[in-house]
């Protein structure tokens, strides 16, 4: 694409005049570097979009309790979260924040084909907003709050999870017979595949609060760089594309930002304040 991301309100140009919008933004690799905080042009973007009363929902692959951390460090103190790409949403206050919508994995089967075809692969489930229960204990940083090291695989399905991560050398390969198996499988690096419910997706969750809000569609905004934000970018009536992002991200959006260490996102967010004056 080799539009630039000044002109993002062209689809938006028959919209009565003041109605707020939906922006949707991912964060690693969009508003932040991964362990880094936040510039500060994206804190300034940021703030100014809800000065301006528009709704800012953070959505991201990572578990609700990092999302939430992440976003208090954004300066965020009231709005939405989409966690683990969709399959956990969540409404923040600036006292804390509800659980509002849960979407459940059939793990045992994901876990089955895993143990059957790749046993030297690491599984982690997601237990909402506390850690993880895991086969083996991951390395420092790479999950966040709470592992719980498991004796067993089958308690690993023995309660609810929204979000499994298959980790360990080359686990993206498994990608596709996960795809197969009918769940959604999104590799978020070469060593790392979080596997969710069929058809969940920030994208779903996001229509959610869409609908929520009582936000027209046409007046939704999404801002992303990876894998796991090509049906958000789908979904929106405007998409905004990282400088950064793959060639197969940027193709299906309808403007592309700068990069990262441009400061694209802040970019970005600006131009959704010209949605205030359609």
């Amino acid at each position: 694409m080799s539009a630039t991301a000044s002109g993002a309100t062209a689809a938006l140009s028959d919209v009565p005049i003041s109605t707020p919008a939906l922006v949707a933004c991912d964060v690693e690799g969009t508003l932040v570097r991964a362990g880094r905080r936040a510039t500060p042009a994206v804190l300034d973007a940021i703030a100014a979009v809800h000065e301006a009363g528009h709704h800012l929902a953070v959505a991201t692959g990572a578990s609700l309790s990092s999302a939430v951390q992440v976003v208090r460090r954004l300066g965020i103190r009231e709005g939405w979260v989409v966690a683990a790409n969709g399959a956990v949403t969540a409404r923040l206050r600036a006292d804390g924040y509800s659980v509002v919508d849960v979407r459940l994995l059939a793990a045992e089967p994901v876990c089955r084909l895993v143990a059957r075809t790749r046993p030297d692969l690491s599984i982690a489930a997601e237990v909402v907003g506390t850690g993880y229960r895991v086969t083996k204990r991951f390395p420092e940083r790479q999950l966040s709050g709470h592992q719980d090291v498991l004796r067993e695989l089958e308690e690993i399905w023995a309660r609810p999870t929204p979000r499994l991560v298959v980790y360990g050398q080359w686990a993206r390969r498994l990608a596709p017979a996960l795809r197969a198996s009918g769940v959604t499988a999104i590799p978020a690096r070469v060593d790392w595949v979080d596997v969710t419910a069929p058809g969940v997706s920030k994208a779903t969750a996001l229509e959610n609060i869409r609908v929520e809000l009582g936000v027209a569609l046409s007046r939704t905004v999404a801002i992303g760089d990876g894998e796991n934000d090509l049906e958000m970018l789908r979904w929106a009536a405007t998409s905004i594309a990282m400088g950064h992002a793959p060639e197969s991200v940027r193709a299906v959006a309808d403007r592309v930002t700068g990069t990262i260490d441009e400061d694209g996102a802040a970019g970005a967010l600006r131009d959704a304040l010209l949605l205030s004056a359609r």
